[in-house]
């Protein structure tokens, strides 16, 4: 009966344990409990949560803002029981913890229904802010505060507003929240309700907003449609800044909604007659007119005949002599140059132009005042392995072959006679005006040729195997330069045509003004007649046999020969 008279430390225990529910003191830790405010000491409220002692809690943890506490004793509050005791034998209590504790066990439900919540942006930390969500701290990144970069974000602080929460790890305490997020939903009903109101082909007023490279975006009331800067005029534009600034008032239509991309395209141009219409009227075939160079690429130039038509000059067309070269070095931006209409494609809205076409073919105007057989003077531009090219008035060039620069050499010992940039004189031969090709010759203006204008006569009145006599003008290691008759044209005999022998193919057999008969075997590219003595007596010999003696007659070439020459 002693113990039940005097009981231990075991039973006091139980007795403590019985008066508070059962519970330990341990299993309050951690946990948000209900207690009673039992007094208010200067800024502390003690309150009594059941345990062995009671705890102090600042009064500033139960203010919210700048508005006081209003508490009094006998008043209920939730605290976080953080220590049970600590050295002063006191529990440690946490107003502000339960706060967090509640907005956490709140946040994760609003986050796992997807619902936004409300916060506060209340200060400032590397990459972004710290937002005040009833309580629990979040994170809310620089790139999420706005739909667009914002640079003072102080009108945005300590206000009210709603965000989205886009991660949560509670074990970390980890919050990121978004505004921007809240900001592009809102902005996608709003722009879902304005597109309703909107179609195709409506007029409609709007703001600039902003400029770009290739258009601009324009504030139709809450929702943007972009003006392509191809759709601000029908004249050409490099540049939006050419017609519109930031901040203008527009007017324009909508070309398109796009409703699954809720994308619109406006058009300013749409609201203007089109200049296009009846452009095969005012811009026939063949028309000259004159245009303004509004751009130069490495395929031709662009030229405006008239705002918003504008027409292509290619490469090709841009100067008769100049081949091969840049349009840039033809032409400049901003000139007023002279054109013609080769095509006109409306359906396209194509004008093919021709610059040279609207000038003189400078190889007519040369045939026109140079004709045939002419004498010109120019300077040898280019030497080449089958002739030179002499530089003439009208910026073309005329060609001598090699054959026609000098009577006696060949062509290559000719050629090495004249340098680059040597002034020489030709006669004209032929103009072909179509394949844009001048013929000149060097060798008709030397001592016996015919005179200018003079070749082609002289020589037409001589025909292929015709047998003449012509002269001796000129002697020469290579050959002959003879005239057929007294006024004739002026030919050559070359060395191996002066005989059948070898013997008789020796120049030095003959003297200037002796006469001999010769048959002409053809004509050079000046037209020029080439007489043979060899084919002659070959056409002789062949024409004796015929008449006086066969190949089984027995008879001699001499004897036939003999025969021949006593009938004549």
């Amino acid at each position: 009966m002693a113990t039940s008279a005097n009981p231990t430390r075991d039973d006091f225990a139980a007795m403590l344990d019985e008066q508070l529910g059962g519970v330990a003191d341990d299993g309050f830790e951690g946990r948000v409990v209900k207690g009673t405010i039992t007094a208010i000491e200067n800024d502390k409220a003690v309150i009594d949560v059941g345990l062995k002692s009671e705890g102090r809690v600042p009064l500033r943890e139960f203010a919210r803002g700048e508005d006081e506490h209003g508490l009094k004793v006998g008043d209920e509050v939730e605290v976080y029981v953080d220590r049970v005791e600590n050295a002063d034998g006191e529990a440690m209590l946490s107003r502000d913890r339960a706060r967090r504790e509640a907005a956490w066990d709140k946040l994760e439900n609003e986050f796992g229904e997807g619902k936004r919540v409300e916060g506060v942006i209340f200060g400032r930390v590397k990459g972004g802010f710290t937002v005040d969500l009833d309580g629990a701290v979040a994170f809310l990144p620089g790139s999420q505060v706005d739909i667009r970069p914002v640079r003072d974000v102080t009108p945005l602080m300590d206000v009210p507003q709603p965000f989205q929460i886009l991660k949560m790890d509670r074990r970390r305490g980890n919050i990121v929240v978004s505004r921007r997020a809240v900001l592009e939903e809102t902005r996608a009903e709003q722009r879902s309700e304005l597109i309703d109101k909107l179609s195709e082909g409506q007029v409609i007023d709007g703001v600039v907003k902003n400029i770009t490279d290739y258009g601009a975006f324009v504030d139709l009331g809450g929702i943007d449609g972009l003006l392509h800067v191809t759709d601000m005029s029908y004249k050409r534009v490099n540049h939006p800044s050419e017609v519109i600034a930031i901040g203008d008032t527009v007017t324009v239509q909508i070309i398109r909604i796009n409703q699954d991309t809720q994308r619109i395209s406006l058009g300013m141009k749409q609201l203007e007659s089109d200049p296009w219409e009846g452009a095969a009227v005012k811009y026939p075939v063949g028309a000259k007119l004159s245009g303004t160079v509004t751009n130069i690429t490495e395929y031709g130039a662009f030229v405006e005949l008239e705002p918003g038509i504008e027409g292509l000059v290619h490469v090709s067309e841009m100067s008769w002599t100049k081949k091969n070269v840049h349009p840039g070095k033809i032409v400049s931006t901003s000139q007023e140059v002279e054109v013609m209409v080769l095509e006109v494609d409306s359906e396209k809205r194509r004008i093919s132009l021709g610059l040279k076409q609207a000038q003189q073919n400078p190889w007519e105007a040369f045939a026109e005042k140079h004709p045939v057989g002419s004498t010109v003077e120019g300077e040898v531009k280019n030497a080449t392995e089958f002739g030179l090219f002499i530089g003439l008035d009208g910026d073309v060039d005329g060609m001598v072959h090699m054959s026609d620069i000098a009577w006696g050499i060949s062509g290559e010992d000719a050629l090495a006679l004249h340098r680059k940039g040597e002034e020489v004189q030709a006669v004209v031969l032929d103009v072909d005006v179509d394949k844009e090709r001048i013929s000149l010759g060097m060798k008709q203006l030397e001592r016996g040729a015919p005179a200018a204008g003079g070749v082609a006569a002289a020589s037409g009145s001589l025909r292929r195997g015709e047998v003449v006599t012509v002269t001796v003008l000129e002697v020469r290691d290579g050959g002959l330069e003879v005239q057929a008759g007294e006024d004739g044209a002026t030919g050559f005999i070359k060395r191996s045509d002066l005989g059948r022998d070898r013997d008789e193919q020796r120049p030095d057999r003959f003297q200037v003004g002796q006469k001999l008969d010769a048959m002409v075997t053809g004509f050079d590219r000046s037209k020029k007649p080439n007489f043979s003595v060899k084919a002659r007596q070959l056409a002789e010999e062949k024409e004796a046999v015929e008449q006086y003696g066969s190949s089984d007659s027995g008879a001699s070439l001499g004897d036939i020969l003999g025969e021949a020459l006593k009938g004549r």
